[in-house]
């Protein structure tokens, strides 16, 4: 007589199988990606973005320690050192690598050391009028009526006025011209644009349904702000923020050039441009390296945003 226990079992077993196999041959669900989750894996496609971080990334590394890549002091002068002479290619790293200046000094520690002034005022105006024109372009978007007449009419007024033409205004009225000045001088009219891409944002996603539903538990204004409209805002601020911030740097370099900026004894590519072209028809050199320098980060900048855009814009994916 057979087992009816055992044959029962067999059946269960041969019942249960193919579920098993239908279980473990069903695709893996993925998990849900935010849009910073999405910008992420794009960016980390994106050439791009890996140059241009790396660039920065460089470009920081000798803005925070300038004593790795030189021993040279940027500001002592030797005129026995003629400027004429020409700059020893051979020697990499040396004091004389990119020759010196008209005072003797040197070009290469010169560059180096230039480079904490330039980053610092472009990450520093940046921030500010991120700050600034953040919370004004948030004010102005969410509440609306009078309250965004008024702050449009005020980021008019400031916009309409020429923004070089303007900082050469605000510094002329300082005898002492420090980084800190000329930093306060470019983010005194660089807030607008950023107002301007923050009230677009905020106006766009106030009116999500989200938002609504926040506003209905009863959740309160700074809550339903900084908890659920700037983190959807952000993306195109921080597009435009990383963009400016490469002509911030060319703005303090032109108006150090002018003589209206950084001036000596502070070390700036824009004050090393200002002093190479009394030198243009004889020492081209002192003149180049510096703006070959400003060229550089001013398009690792650009890249950086570019890429950012591209990632954050569902449009151009």
């Amino acid at each position: 007589m057979p087992d009816v226990t055992k044959t029962a079992t067999v059946a269960d077993e041969a019942v249960d199988t193919p579920s098993v196999v239908a279980d473990a041959g069903a695709p893996k669900q993925e998990k849900a990606r935010s849009l910073w989750g999405d910008a992420w894996r794009d960016l980390r496609r994106n050439p791009y973005f890996i140059v241009s971080s790396v660039l920065i990334f460089f470009l920081l590394l000798i803005a925070a320690f300038p004593g790795l890549f030189t021993s040279a002091s940027p500001t002592a002068g030797d005129l026995v050192k003629h400027y004429v002479g020409k700059p020893e290619l051979g020697n990499i790293g040396s004091e004389g690598w990119l020759g010196y200046d008209i005072q003797g000094r040197s070009v290469y520690a010169r560059l180096i050391h230039g480079t904490r002034a330039s980053i610092i005022v472009g990450i520093a105006v940046t921030l500010i009028v991120t700050i600034v024109g953040g919370i004004m372009g948030m004010i102005a978007g969410y509440f609306g009526g009078l309250i965004d007449a008024v702050l449009s009419r005020v980021t008019d007024i400031f916009f309409g006025i020429p923004f070089l033409l303007g900082a050469m205004v605000v510094l002329q009225s300082f005898t002492d011209r420090t980084i800190w000045v000329v930093v306060f001088a470019l983010a005194f009219l660089g807030w607008t644009q950023i107002t301007r891409v923050m009230r677009g944002a905020v106006i766009t996603v106030k009116q999500a349904d989200y938002v609504h539903a926040a506003k209905a538990l009863g959740a309160g204004t700074t809550r339903i702000l900084f908890r659920h409209i700037l983190p959807n805002a952000m993306a195109p601020v921080i597009v435009v923020a990383t963009i400016a911030l490469g002509g911030y740097i060319s703005a303090e370099a032109t108006l150090s050039y002018l003589g209206l900026g950084l001036a000596s004894p502070t070390v700036s590519w824009g004050v090393d441009i200002s002093a190479g072209v009394q030198a243009i028809r004889t020492s081209q050199h002192i003149l180049l390296y510096p703006s070959i320098m400003v060229s550089i980060t001013v398009l690792a900048f650009i890249m950086l945003g570019e890429a950012v855009r591209n990632a954050l814009d569902p449009k151009l994916r």
